[in-house]
């Protein structure tokens, strides 16, 4: 199968900037990892997604664009563009060798039990701007096929992790938390476990004034309250058995409010830690390891708490190897070059989708 160049685009739920990747595959296996990059969102553009969210509550019609919601689309398209520009120039790569661009978008309502999942971003005109073709709305044909829509990395985690041997799992630690369990060729098997930064950094946000808690220091302080992680993990959710996924919001109040800071800060992280460690019983055998990416990895609190749930290796992606920063952009930049060539990028095993599906809508320049 012939090697394309293709650009990978990111936007989390943490909401913080646009990561970006180049890479080099034929849709299946892995021939290059190249330059990354980041374009942060500004003050004025993070309040304006967090407004998107809010509006994004009472959609019925993933199309509508009602309100704040049609600003938040132009910024998110206008950002993503400036990203690409800065990164070819930065970069200096030539325009006419990259085939394909991945456009997630930004996440604002993902309720799959009601075939819903929004990601603002207006994939045909930022082909228009960037003068390349791009794929974009990546969940939409799952969830329309019964499926959670969620998580779509899982197949470029076993194109990633082919030298490492299993059974294995790869956590990523967003503002929502998904695990990709790895064995041998089988397909992957993956499922959001919890909630993820988003708490964290809500209360960090809130009490602080603070975009994060940086390094886990402020968690490090504390002493988790052990009687409201337990009430937490009582949740029905936790007890479902995959494929399942969650919104940003999902798990937005925690009852933290009679804490102090450093012990509400111990008690959401050790949330997080609990339920990917909970997240380990609905998998066919334990990992031999667990490598975290995402935003989480950077939190050596968490890193700690989830090696004392889990009782397995816990690594951050940085100790084999793996860009953790980019690993997402790497990701939608693989999940374009699949749907540039028709393969499959959701499973059963990983969407609970009836069959593999294609998947992103596909725009010229």
């Amino acid at each position: 199968m012939a090697i394309l160049t293709a650009i990978g685009l990111m936007s989390g739920t943490s909401m913080d900037g646009v990561d970006v990747a180049l890479i080099e595959s034929d849709g299946e296996r892995i021939e290059w990892l190249g330059p990354v990059g980041y374009r942060a969102y500004t003050v004025a553009e993070r309040d304006l997604l967090r407004a998107a969210l809010v509006q994004a509550a009472d959609l019925q019609d993933r199309t509508a664009r009602p309100g704040v919601l049609a600003e938040a689309e132009k910024a998110v398209t206008q950002s993503h563009a400036e990203a690409v520009e800065m990164f070819l120039e930065e970069n200096e790569i030539e325009r006419e060798k990259v085939a394909i661009v991945g456009f997630h978008g930004q996440t604002v309502l993902h309720r799959p039990k009601a075939h819903l999942t929004v990601q603002i971003g207006d994939g045909a005109l930022l082909a228009k701007k960037i003068g390349l073709p791009v794929a974009f709305d990546f969940r939409a044909a799952d969830v329309a096929a019964g499926g959670e829509g969620a998580p779509l990395v899982p197949i470029f985690h076993r194109a990633l992790a082919r030298e490492q041997h299993g059974p294995l799992a790869v956590v990523n630690i967003g503002g929502v938390a998904n695990i990709t369990y790895l064995d041998g060729n089988h397909d992957p098997i993956a499922f959001d476990t919890g909630p993820g930064n988003a708490p964290i950094d809500d209360l960090m946000r809130a009490r602080k004034g603070i975009p994060h808690d940086t390094d886990g220091a402020i968690a490090a302080r504390g002493m988790p309250d052990e009687t409201i992680v337990a009430k937490v993990l009582a949740d029905p959710f936790f007890a479902q058995k995959p494929p399942k996924s969650l919104d940003r919001a999902a798990f937005a109040k925690l009852p933290l409010e009679r804490l102090s800071d450093e012990d509400a800060a111990a008690t959401a992280t050790d949330i997080v830690a609990a339920s990917i460690a909970k997240a380990l019983d609905h998998l066919p055998k334990k990992p031999k390891k667990m490598i975290v990416v995402g935003g989480g990895w950077r939190n050596p609190t968490l890193l700690k708490m989830l090696h004392a749930r889990a009782s397995i290796p816990v690594k951050a992606a940085g100790a084999i190897g793996w860009d953790a920063d980019a690993i997402e952009a790497q990701a939608f930049a693989f999940l374009a070059i699949r749907t540039l060539k028709g393969l499959s990028i959701t499973f059963p095993s990983t969407t609970g989708v009836s069959s593999p599906m294609t998947g992103g809508i596909l725009v010229r320049s």
